[in-house]
């Protein structure tokens, strides 16, 4: 699993938060990414513009 890092706050997620990329589908064009937190508590749903904008690897 690859392993993103938050480059600023994000939807409630403070700076530095880890993520792990459990999912990627794409839909007419439109790439879509469920990431989960490191603990695997909690998970989010974005869209490629938003992955690039928010997150690093």
């Amino acid at each position: 699993m690859k392993l993103y890092t938050l480059k600023r706050q994000f939807n409630g997620y403070k700076k530095g938060t880890q993520f792990y990329l459990i999912a990627e589908s794409e839909f007419i064009g439109v790439k879509e990414f469920v990431l989960r937190t490191k603990d695997l508590k909690y998970s989010i749903s974005v869209n490629e513009s938003e992955l690039l904008k928010n997150f690093f690897s």
